[in-house]
Protein backbone atom coordinates (compact mmCIF):
# COMPACT_ATOMS: atom_id res chain seq x y z
CA UNK A 1 0.00 0.00 0.00
CA UNK A 2 1.41 3.03 -0.75
CA UNK A 3 1.88 5.66 2.00
CA UNK A 4 0.28 9.02 1.54
CA UNK A 5 1.48 12.79 0.86
CA UNK A 6 -0.61 15.52 1.85
CA UNK A 7 -0.39 18.52 -1.58
CA UNK A 8 -0.01 21.50 0.52
CA UNK A 9 0.65 20.52 4.72
CA UNK A 10 3.80 18.38 3.89
CA UNK A 11 6.94 18.72 2.67
CA UNK A 12 7.91 17.95 -0.77
CA UNK A 13 11.34 16.78 -1.37
CA UNK A 14 13.10 15.29 -4.70
CA UNK A 15 12.49 11.91 -3.26
CA UNK A 16 9.16 12.00 -2.27
CA UNK A 17 8.35 14.00 -5.74
CA UNK A 18 9.45 10.73 -7.77
CA UNK A 19 8.19 8.43 -5.10
CA UNK A 20 4.92 10.44 -6.51
CA UNK A 21 5.32 10.27 -9.91
CA UNK A 22 6.69 6.05 -9.70
CA UNK A 23 3.49 5.34 -7.76
CA UNK A 24 5.40 4.61 -4.28
CA UNK A 25 3.53 7.46 -2.57
CA UNK A 26 -0.25 8.62 -3.31
CA UNK A 27 -0.82 12.50 -2.73
CA UNK A 28 -3.68 13.79 -1.79
CA UNK A 29 -5.70 16.66 0.02
CA UNK A 30 -5.53 16.75 3.24
CA UNK A 31 -8.54 18.81 5.06
CA UNK A 32 -6.25 21.81 5.99
CA UNK A 33 -5.14 22.27 2.18
CA UNK A 34 -8.72 21.85 1.74
CA UNK A 35 -10.01 24.59 3.42
CA UNK A 36 -7.19 27.08 2.66
CA UNK A 37 -8.05 26.27 -1.02
CA UNK A 38 -11.87 26.82 -0.87
CA UNK A 39 -10.75 30.02 1.12
CA UNK A 40 -8.50 31.13 -1.52
CA UNK A 41 -11.49 30.67 -4.36
CA UNK A 42 -13.61 32.65 -2.19
CA UNK A 43 -11.61 35.50 -2.10
CA UNK A 44 -11.24 35.85 -5.95
CA UNK A 45 -15.30 35.53 -6.20
CA UNK A 46 -15.42 38.60 -3.54
CA UNK A 47 -13.08 40.29 -5.90
CA UNK A 48 -14.97 39.90 -8.85
CA UNK A 49 -18.26 40.75 -7.03
CA UNK A 50 -16.98 43.86 -5.57
CA UNK A 51 -15.46 45.05 -9.25
CA UNK A 52 -11.69 45.54 -7.94
CA UNK A 53 -9.02 45.91 -10.44
CA UNK A 54 -6.77 42.79 -10.18
CA UNK A 55 -4.53 41.89 -12.71
CA UNK A 56 -5.74 38.42 -14.55
CA UNK A 57 -8.87 38.29 -13.11
CA UNK A 58 -10.18 41.19 -14.31
CA UNK A 59 -7.85 42.61 -16.59
CA UNK A 60 -5.70 40.94 -19.95
CA UNK A 61 -2.31 39.87 -19.24
CA UNK A 62 1.09 40.42 -19.94
CA UNK A 63 1.19 44.25 -22.04
CA UNK A 64 -2.69 44.01 -22.01
CA UNK A 65 -2.44 44.60 -17.84
CA UNK A 66 -4.26 47.75 -17.94
CA UNK A 67 -7.10 46.41 -20.37
CA UNK A 68 -10.28 45.88 -18.55
CA UNK A 69 -12.23 42.76 -19.05
CA UNK A 70 -15.94 42.61 -17.78
CA UNK A 71 -17.71 40.65 -15.00
CA UNK A 72 -19.01 38.61 -17.43
CA UNK A 73 -16.28 37.57 -19.51
CA UNK A 74 -13.97 36.66 -16.46
CA UNK A 75 -14.39 33.38 -16.75
CA UNK A 76 -13.95 33.03 -20.75
CA UNK A 77 -10.69 35.03 -20.00
CA UNK A 78 -8.89 31.70 -18.35
CA UNK A 79 -10.01 29.50 -20.85
CA UNK A 80 -8.65 32.18 -23.47
CA UNK A 81 -5.40 31.95 -22.42
CA UNK A 82 -4.84 28.25 -22.09
CA UNK A 83 -5.47 28.22 -25.75
CA UNK A 84 -3.57 31.63 -26.91
CA UNK A 85 -0.81 30.35 -24.44
CA UNK A 86 -0.02 27.24 -26.05
CA UNK A 87 2.52 27.64 -28.69
CA UNK A 88 4.83 25.00 -27.33
CA UNK A 89 6.95 22.93 -29.90
CA UNK A 90 9.64 20.44 -30.37
CA UNK A 91 9.00 16.78 -29.25
CA UNK A 92 6.80 15.76 -26.14
CA UNK A 93 8.30 15.87 -22.72
CA UNK A 94 9.08 12.40 -21.11
CA UNK A 95 5.84 11.50 -19.19
CA UNK A 96 7.59 11.27 -15.81
CA UNK A 97 8.56 15.12 -16.34
CA UNK A 98 5.54 16.05 -17.14
CA UNK A 99 3.71 14.15 -14.40
CA UNK A 100 6.54 16.14 -12.52
CA UNK A 101 4.83 18.91 -13.51
CA UNK A 102 1.16 18.20 -12.16
CA UNK A 103 2.68 17.01 -9.38
CA UNK A 104 4.66 20.45 -8.51
CA UNK A 105 1.59 22.69 -9.48
CA UNK A 106 -0.22 20.67 -6.91
CA UNK A 107 1.69 21.40 -4.82
CA UNK A 108 1.87 24.87 -4.95
CA UNK A 109 -2.02 25.81 -5.85
CA UNK A 110 -2.36 23.58 -2.52
CA UNK A 111 -1.06 26.56 -0.42
CA UNK A 112 -4.21 28.69 -1.23
CA UNK A 113 -2.77 32.14 -2.20
CA UNK A 114 -3.61 31.37 -5.58
CA UNK A 115 -7.86 31.25 -5.74
CA UNK A 116 -8.24 28.19 -7.66
CA UNK A 117 -11.44 26.06 -7.54
CA UNK A 118 -11.31 22.89 -5.47
CA UNK A 119 -12.61 21.15 -8.03
CA UNK A 120 -9.85 21.91 -10.86
CA UNK A 121 -7.10 20.24 -8.34
CA UNK A 122 -9.27 17.49 -7.78
CA UNK A 123 -9.44 17.00 -11.58
CA UNK A 124 -5.55 17.46 -11.59
CA UNK A 125 -5.05 14.70 -8.93
CA UNK A 126 -7.32 12.38 -11.01
CA UNK A 127 -4.69 12.77 -14.04
CA UNK A 128 -1.92 12.02 -12.01
CA UNK A 129 -3.62 8.95 -9.89
CA UNK A 130 -4.66 7.51 -13.26
CA UNK A 131 -1.60 8.01 -15.23
CA UNK A 132 -3.36 10.50 -18.07
CA UNK A 133 -0.45 12.72 -18.50
CA UNK A 134 -0.70 15.77 -20.79
CA UNK A 135 1.47 16.07 -23.84
CA UNK A 136 3.67 18.78 -23.21
CA UNK A 137 6.24 20.15 -26.02
CA UNK A 138 9.93 21.01 -24.81
CA UNK A 139 9.99 24.62 -26.17
CA UNK A 140 9.05 27.42 -26.01
CA UNK A 141 9.19 28.93 -22.55
CA UNK A 142 11.53 31.68 -21.24
CA UNK A 143 11.58 30.65 -17.69
CA UNK A 144 9.65 33.80 -16.67
CA UNK A 145 6.12 35.21 -16.20
CA UNK A 146 6.15 31.10 -15.68
CA UNK A 147 6.76 28.14 -17.90
CA UNK A 148 3.44 29.80 -19.95
CA UNK A 149 3.89 27.61 -23.32
CA UNK A 150 4.55 24.30 -21.61
CA UNK A 151 2.15 25.05 -18.55
CA UNK A 152 -0.45 25.95 -20.89
CA UNK A 153 -0.12 22.77 -22.70
CA UNK A 154 -0.22 20.43 -19.15
CA UNK A 155 -3.82 22.26 -18.62
CA UNK A 156 -5.40 22.09 -21.97
CA UNK A 157 -6.96 18.56 -20.98
CA UNK A 158 -8.74 20.66 -18.41
CA UNK A 159 -10.79 22.59 -20.26
CA UNK A 160 -11.16 19.11 -22.78
CA UNK A 161 -8.41 20.40 -24.87
CA UNK A 162 -4.87 18.62 -26.25
CA UNK A 163 -3.52 15.48 -25.98
CA UNK A 164 -2.68 13.00 -23.21
CA UNK A 165 -0.41 10.27 -22.73
CA UNK A 166 -2.12 6.97 -21.37
CA UNK A 167 -0.22 3.34 -20.59
CA UNK A 168 -1.37 0.31 -22.38
CA UNK A 169 -1.46 -3.52 -21.13
CA UNK A 170 2.18 -3.53 -21.50
CA UNK A 171 2.92 -0.05 -20.00
CA UNK A 172 3.94 1.43 -23.43
CA UNK A 173 2.28 4.77 -23.47
CA UNK A 174 0.54 6.21 -26.50
CA UNK A 175 -1.09 9.65 -27.48
CA UNK A 176 -4.64 9.97 -27.51
CA UNK A 177 -7.22 13.23 -27.72
CA UNK A 178 -8.30 14.29 -24.32
CA UNK A 179 -11.91 14.16 -26.17
CA UNK A 180 -11.19 10.25 -26.20
CA UNK A 181 -10.33 9.84 -22.24
CA UNK A 182 -13.49 12.00 -21.82
CA UNK A 183 -15.23 9.45 -23.49
CA UNK A 184 -13.25 6.56 -21.89
CA UNK A 185 -13.86 8.10 -18.40
CA UNK A 186 -17.28 9.80 -19.19
CA UNK A 187 -15.64 12.94 -17.88
CA UNK A 188 -16.59 16.85 -18.76
CA UNK A 189 -14.30 19.69 -19.35
CA UNK A 190 -14.21 21.93 -16.63
CA UNK A 191 -15.02 25.57 -16.50
CA UNK A 192 -12.30 27.26 -15.07
CA UNK A 193 -13.10 30.24 -12.31
CA UNK A 194 -11.97 34.08 -12.59
CA UNK A 195 -7.96 33.69 -12.32
CA UNK A 196 -7.44 30.19 -12.62
CA UNK A 197 -5.79 29.65 -15.97
CA UNK A 198 -3.70 32.45 -15.04
CA UNK A 199 -2.87 30.52 -11.63
CA UNK A 200 -2.30 27.16 -13.72
CA UNK A 201 0.00 28.80 -16.61
CA UNK A 202 1.94 30.83 -13.96
CA UNK A 203 5.05 29.22 -12.43
CA UNK A 204 8.34 27.39 -12.66
CA UNK A 205 6.83 23.86 -12.87
CA UNK A 206 8.16 23.13 -16.12
CA UNK A 207 11.93 24.39 -15.17
CA UNK A 208 11.47 22.54 -11.54
CA UNK A 209 10.64 19.12 -12.70
CA UNK A 210 13.70 18.68 -14.90
CA UNK A 211 15.39 19.97 -12.55
CA UNK A 212 14.27 17.51 -9.81
CA UNK A 213 14.80 14.45 -12.26
CA UNK A 214 18.46 16.03 -13.01
CA UNK A 215 19.24 15.96 -9.24
CA UNK A 216 18.23 12.60 -9.14
CA UNK A 217 20.53 11.83 -12.17
CA UNK A 218 23.45 13.75 -11.26
CA UNK A 219 23.37 11.94 -7.81
CA UNK A 220 23.82 8.67 -9.44
CA UNK A 221 26.64 10.07 -11.50
CA UNK A 222 28.60 11.45 -8.87
CA UNK A 223 27.75 7.91 -6.74
CA UNK A 224 29.01 5.94 -9.38
CA UNK A 225 31.83 7.74 -10.52
CA UNK A 226 33.93 7.15 -7.76
CA UNK A 227 33.33 3.16 -7.56
CA UNK A 228 34.56 3.49 -11.47
CA UNK A 229 36.96 6.12 -11.20
CA UNK A 230 38.30 3.65 -8.12
CA UNK A 231 38.39 0.45 -10.41
CA UNK A 232 40.15 2.63 -13.08
CA UNK A 233 43.00 3.72 -10.59
CA UNK A 234 43.10 -0.39 -9.30
CA UNK A 235 43.58 -1.06 -13.24
CA UNK A 236 46.21 1.40 -13.87
CA UNK A 237 47.84 0.85 -10.38
CA UNK A 238 47.72 3.87 -9.50
CA UNK A 239 47.81 5.34 -5.73
CA UNK A 240 45.50 5.97 -2.66
CA UNK A 241 47.98 8.43 -0.46
CA UNK A 242 46.07 11.74 -2.19
CA UNK A 243 43.29 10.53 -0.70
CA UNK A 244 44.81 10.67 2.87
CA UNK A 245 42.03 12.43 5.17
CA UNK A 246 44.84 14.55 6.83
CA UNK A 247 45.59 16.19 3.46
CA UNK A 248 42.11 17.07 2.92
CA UNK A 249 41.48 18.23 6.47
CA UNK A 250 44.01 21.43 5.30
CA UNK A 251 41.88 22.48 2.30
CA UNK A 252 38.06 21.35 3.93
CA UNK A 253 35.46 21.60 0.76
CA UNK A 254 32.70 19.01 1.60
CA UNK A 255 32.22 17.37 -1.23
CA UNK A 256 36.23 16.93 -1.47
CA UNK A 257 36.50 15.66 1.50
CA UNK A 258 33.71 13.03 1.27
CA UNK A 259 35.13 11.84 -2.49
CA UNK A 260 38.66 11.03 -1.02
CA UNK A 261 36.74 9.24 1.86
CA UNK A 262 34.75 6.96 -0.35
CA UNK A 263 37.61 6.25 -2.59
CA UNK A 264 39.72 5.46 0.00
CA UNK A 265 37.34 2.99 1.64
CA UNK A 266 36.33 1.89 -2.14
CA UNK A 267 40.33 0.68 -2.30
CA UNK A 268 39.83 -0.61 1.60
CA UNK A 269 41.69 -4.39 1.19
CA UNK A 270 42.53 -4.68 -2.34
CA UNK A 271 45.53 -7.14 -2.77
CA UNK A 272 46.80 -4.94 -6.53
CA UNK A 273 46.90 -1.68 -4.22
CA UNK A 274 49.36 -3.89 -1.78
CA UNK A 275 51.14 -5.33 -4.79
CA UNK A 276 53.16 -1.76 -5.64
CA UNK A 277 53.47 0.17 -2.61
CA UNK A 278 57.01 0.73 -2.98
CA UNK A 279 56.88 1.31 -6.78
CA UNK A 280 59.05 4.06 -8.05
CA UNK A 281 56.09 6.28 -9.49
CA UNK A 282 55.86 9.56 -7.86
CA UNK A 283 52.79 11.06 -8.89
CA UNK A 284 49.72 9.72 -10.58
CA UNK A 285 48.05 12.04 -13.63
CA UNK A 286 45.72 14.67 -12.55
CA UNK A 287 42.81 12.72 -13.50
CA UNK A 288 43.90 9.94 -11.12
CA UNK A 289 45.05 11.76 -8.09
CA UNK A 290 42.61 14.52 -8.52
CA UNK A 291 39.63 12.47 -8.21
CA UNK A 292 38.73 14.25 -4.78
CA UNK A 293 39.03 17.60 -6.00
CA UNK A 294 37.15 16.85 -9.40
CA UNK A 295 33.91 15.02 -8.30
CA UNK A 296 33.62 16.99 -5.61
CA UNK A 297 33.32 20.22 -6.53
CA UNK A 298 30.74 18.25 -8.61
CA UNK A 299 29.22 17.08 -5.83
CA UNK A 300 29.52 20.76 -4.06
CA UNK A 301 27.23 21.77 -6.95
CA UNK A 302 25.28 19.37 -6.89
CA UNK A 303 24.33 19.69 -3.35
CA UNK A 304 23.57 24.13 -3.95
CA UNK A 305 20.99 22.63 -6.55
CA UNK A 306 19.43 19.96 -4.31
CA UNK A 307 18.98 22.61 -1.42
CA UNK A 308 17.49 25.26 -3.74
CA UNK A 309 15.25 22.64 -6.02
CA UNK A 310 13.80 21.57 -2.62
CA UNK A 311 12.79 25.41 -1.75
CA UNK A 312 10.81 25.60 -4.71
CA UNK A 313 9.88 22.75 -4.55
CA UNK A 314 6.97 23.85 -1.47
CA UNK A 315 7.06 27.87 -2.46
CA UNK A 316 4.14 29.66 -4.20
CA UNK A 317 5.04 30.71 -7.70
CA UNK A 318 2.00 31.73 -9.05
CA UNK A 319 0.89 35.57 -10.05
CA UNK A 320 -0.66 37.56 -8.60
CA UNK A 321 -0.75 36.18 -4.99
CA UNK A 322 -4.11 36.32 -3.31
CA UNK A 323 -4.11 37.15 0.47
CA UNK A 324 -7.96 37.89 0.76
CA UNK A 325 -10.07 39.74 -0.98
CA UNK A 326 -8.65 43.10 0.16
CA UNK A 327 -5.04 42.11 -0.76
CA UNK A 328 -3.82 41.01 -3.71
CA UNK A 329 0.19 41.50 -4.66
CA UNK A 330 1.59 41.36 -8.26
CA UNK A 331 5.46 40.33 -8.14
CA UNK A 332 7.58 38.23 -9.57
CA UNK A 333 7.68 34.65 -7.65
CA UNK A 334 7.37 32.97 -11.15
CA UNK A 335 10.62 34.12 -12.17
CA UNK A 336 13.04 31.37 -12.90
CA UNK A 337 16.13 33.17 -12.14
CA UNK A 338 16.77 31.12 -8.92
CA UNK A 339 16.96 27.98 -10.55
CA UNK A 340 18.54 28.88 -13.52
CA UNK A 341 21.61 30.00 -12.54
CA UNK A 342 22.66 27.03 -10.38
CA UNK A 343 20.93 25.09 -12.93
CA UNK A 344 24.14 25.85 -15.37
CA UNK A 345 26.30 25.73 -12.54
CA UNK A 346 25.34 22.03 -12.15
CA UNK A 347 25.69 21.53 -15.94
CA UNK A 348 29.35 22.59 -15.93
CA UNK A 349 29.53 20.24 -12.94
CA UNK A 350 28.24 16.97 -15.02
CA UNK A 351 30.30 17.92 -17.75
CA UNK A 352 33.28 18.09 -16.02
CA UNK A 353 32.47 14.79 -14.17
CA UNK A 354 32.57 13.18 -17.79
CA UNK A 355 35.65 15.51 -19.12
CA UNK A 356 37.70 13.32 -16.36
CA UNK A 357 36.48 10.55 -16.56
CA UNK A 358 37.08 10.54 -20.76
CA UNK A 359 41.18 10.99 -19.45
CA UNK A 360 41.21 8.13 -17.24
CA UNK A 361 39.74 6.15 -20.42
CA UNK A 362 42.21 7.49 -22.58
CA UNK A 363 44.98 6.54 -20.05
CA UNK A 364 43.50 2.96 -19.74
CA UNK A 365 44.07 2.10 -23.25
CA UNK A 366 47.02 4.10 -23.62
CA UNK A 367 49.36 1.06 -22.96
CA UNK A 368 51.01 1.89 -19.57
CA UNK A 369 52.01 0.96 -16.20
CA UNK A 370 51.72 -3.01 -17.71
CA UNK A 371 48.08 -2.95 -19.14
CA UNK A 372 48.40 -3.82 -23.02
CA UNK A 373 47.83 -1.21 -25.84
CA UNK A 374 44.35 -0.75 -26.37
CA UNK A 375 43.27 -3.38 -23.66
CA UNK A 376 44.03 -6.51 -26.32
CA UNK A 377 46.76 -8.85 -26.34
CA UNK A 378 47.31 -8.56 -29.84
CA UNK A 379 46.16 -5.38 -31.45
CA UNK A 380 46.25 -4.82 -35.42
CA UNK A 381 43.92 -6.73 -37.20
CA UNK A 382 41.86 -6.40 -34.08
CA UNK A 383 41.55 -2.28 -32.64
CA UNK A 384 40.58 -3.33 -29.68
CA UNK A 385 38.91 -0.26 -27.20
CA UNK A 386 40.95 2.01 -29.49
CA UNK A 387 37.09 3.68 -30.94
CA UNK A 388 35.32 3.33 -27.44
CA UNK A 389 37.38 6.15 -26.48
CA UNK A 390 36.41 8.24 -29.78
CA UNK A 391 32.72 7.92 -28.10
CA UNK A 392 33.81 9.73 -25.00
CA UNK A 393 35.95 12.01 -26.80
CA UNK A 394 32.57 13.30 -28.88
CA UNK A 395 30.43 13.22 -26.16
CA UNK A 396 32.73 15.46 -23.52
CA UNK A 397 32.80 17.95 -26.79
CA UNK A 398 29.34 17.65 -27.13
CA UNK A 399 28.71 18.66 -23.66
CA UNK A 400 31.24 21.41 -23.60
CA UNK A 401 28.75 23.22 -26.39
CA UNK A 402 25.76 22.34 -24.21
CA UNK A 403 27.45 24.45 -21.49
CA UNK A 404 26.98 28.13 -22.40
CA UNK A 405 24.76 29.64 -19.94
CA UNK A 406 21.20 29.70 -20.76
CA UNK A 407 20.62 32.18 -17.54
CA UNK A 408 23.11 34.26 -19.18
CA UNK A 409 20.79 35.23 -21.91
CA UNK A 410 17.81 37.57 -21.73
CA UNK A 411 15.39 38.39 -24.32
CA UNK A 412 12.37 41.02 -23.66
CA UNK A 413 9.00 39.50 -24.64
CA UNK A 414 5.53 41.12 -23.97
CA UNK A 415 6.06 43.75 -25.82
CA UNK A 416 8.62 44.81 -23.19
CA UNK A 417 6.49 44.12 -20.31
CA UNK A 418 8.49 41.45 -19.14
CA UNK A 419 11.69 42.87 -20.48
CA UNK A 420 13.88 40.42 -18.76
CA UNK A 421 13.57 36.45 -18.46
CA UNK A 422 15.53 34.07 -17.07
CA UNK A 423 15.82 31.11 -19.89
CA UNK A 424 15.51 28.76 -16.89
CA UNK A 425 13.14 26.29 -19.05
CA UNK A 426 16.64 26.17 -21.24
CA UNK A 427 19.02 25.32 -18.43
CA UNK A 428 17.04 22.90 -17.15
CA UNK A 429 16.77 20.64 -20.36
CA UNK A 430 20.38 21.05 -21.27
CA UNK A 431 21.43 20.04 -17.77
CA UNK A 432 19.40 16.45 -18.76
CA UNK A 433 20.71 16.21 -22.16
CA UNK A 434 24.73 16.93 -20.25
CA UNK A 435 23.71 13.76 -18.41
CA UNK A 436 22.51 11.67 -20.88
CA UNK A 437 26.31 11.85 -22.51
CA UNK A 438 27.67 11.57 -19.00
CA UNK A 439 26.11 8.29 -18.41
CA UNK A 440 27.09 7.43 -21.61
CA UNK A 441 30.30 8.69 -20.46
CA UNK A 442 30.62 6.68 -17.34
CA UNK A 443 29.29 3.66 -19.00
CA UNK A 444 32.21 3.25 -20.98
CA UNK A 445 34.84 4.08 -18.66
CA UNK A 446 33.64 1.20 -16.45
CA UNK A 447 33.61 -1.42 -19.89
CA UNK A 448 37.29 -0.25 -20.32
CA UNK A 449 38.31 -0.75 -16.46
CA UNK A 450 36.74 -4.13 -15.96
CA UNK A 451 38.20 -5.33 -19.51
CA UNK A 452 41.43 -3.44 -17.92
CA UNK A 453 41.33 -4.95 -14.12
CA UNK A 454 41.32 -8.35 -15.77
CA UNK A 455 45.03 -7.51 -16.33
CA UNK A 456 46.29 -7.43 -13.09
CA UNK A 457 44.84 -11.44 -12.06
CA UNK A 458 45.22 -13.32 -10.26
CA UNK A 459 45.81 -10.06 -7.94
CA UNK A 460 42.63 -8.81 -6.99
CA UNK A 461 40.83 -5.37 -6.12
CA UNK A 462 38.88 -5.11 -2.68
CA UNK A 463 35.85 -6.76 -1.99
CA UNK A 464 33.56 -4.01 -2.90
CA UNK A 465 35.03 -3.30 -6.49
CA UNK A 466 34.88 -6.58 -6.76
CA UNK A 467 31.42 -6.58 -6.55
CA UNK A 468 31.13 -4.16 -8.64
CA UNK A 469 33.05 -5.80 -11.37
CA UNK A 470 31.23 -9.38 -11.13
CA UNK A 471 28.27 -7.11 -11.97
CA UNK A 472 29.70 -6.07 -14.90
CA UNK A 473 30.70 -9.52 -15.88
CA UNK A 474 27.44 -10.47 -15.19
CA UNK A 475 26.04 -8.41 -18.27
CA UNK A 476 29.10 -8.02 -20.11
CA UNK A 477 32.05 -10.86 -21.33
CA UNK A 478 35.98 -10.19 -21.20
CA UNK A 479 36.25 -9.14 -24.73
CA UNK A 480 39.40 -11.58 -26.46
CA UNK A 481 38.81 -9.50 -30.16
CA UNK A 482 36.71 -7.42 -31.46
CA UNK A 483 33.09 -7.08 -31.88
CA UNK A 484 30.01 -4.61 -32.26
CA UNK A 485 31.28 -2.56 -29.09
CA UNK A 486 27.95 -0.69 -29.19
CA UNK A 487 26.59 -3.53 -28.10
CA UNK A 488 28.62 -3.74 -25.16
CA UNK A 489 28.30 0.46 -24.23
CA UNK A 490 23.80 -0.40 -24.32
CA UNK A 491 24.80 -2.93 -21.92
CA UNK A 492 26.98 -0.98 -19.47
CA UNK A 493 24.36 2.44 -19.56
CA UNK A 494 21.50 0.03 -19.23
CA UNK A 495 23.57 -1.31 -16.36
CA UNK A 496 24.43 2.10 -15.26
CA UNK A 497 20.89 3.38 -15.23
CA UNK A 498 19.39 1.13 -13.34
CA UNK A 499 18.86 2.37 -10.04
CA UNK A 500 19.58 -1.71 -8.73
CA UNK A 501 22.78 -1.17 -9.59
CA UNK A 502 23.61 1.44 -7.34
CA UNK A 503 21.59 0.02 -4.70
CA UNK A 504 23.18 -3.49 -4.92
CA UNK A 505 26.49 -1.50 -4.69
CA UNK A 506 25.91 0.26 -1.80
CA UNK A 507 24.05 -2.48 0.09
CA UNK A 508 27.12 -4.65 -0.27
CA UNK A 509 29.52 -1.99 0.97
CA UNK A 510 26.99 -2.03 3.99
CA UNK A 511 27.00 -5.75 4.82
CA UNK A 512 31.35 -5.43 4.35
CA UNK A 513 30.52 -3.08 7.53
CA UNK A 514 31.34 0.09 4.98
CA UNK A 515 29.65 3.01 5.49
CA UNK A 516 30.89 5.00 1.77
CA UNK A 517 28.91 8.45 2.86
CA UNK A 518 29.47 8.49 7.05
CA UNK A 519 29.70 11.95 8.21
CA UNK A 520 28.29 13.81 5.19
CA UNK A 521 24.64 12.95 5.16
CA UNK A 522 23.66 16.39 3.32
CA UNK A 523 25.76 14.92 0.24
CA UNK A 524 23.43 11.78 0.36
CA UNK A 525 20.18 12.32 1.62
CA UNK A 526 17.32 13.91 -0.89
Amino acid sequence: MASHFLFGEDKLTVSIALDLVNGKRKGILSEVAKQKILKGEQHVKKIVEQGSTVYGVNTGFGILANTQISKEDTKLLQEKILQSHSVGVGNAIPPSVAKLMLITKVQALAKGYSGVQLSTLERILWHIDNNCIPVVPEKGSVGASGDLAPLAHLFLPLIGLGTVMTQDKSDAWKQVSTITVFEQYQLSSLQLGPKEGLALINGTQFILAFATLGVDRFFRCLELSDWVGAMSLEALMGSASPFDERLHELRPFGGCQLVAQRLKKLLQGSAILESHQNCDRVQDPYSLRCMPQVHGASRNAWLHLKELVEVELNAVTDNPIVFNETETISGGNFHGQPLALPLDYACFAAAELGNISDRRSYLLIDGKWGLPTLLMNKVGLDSGFMIPQYTTAALVTENKTLCFPASADSIPTSLGQEDHVSMGSISARKFNQVIDNLEYILSIEMLLAAQAIEFRRPLKSSAILEFMHALVRSKIEFAKEDRVFALDIEKAVTLFRDPVFLSSCTQQSLSLGIELNKDFSSFSQY
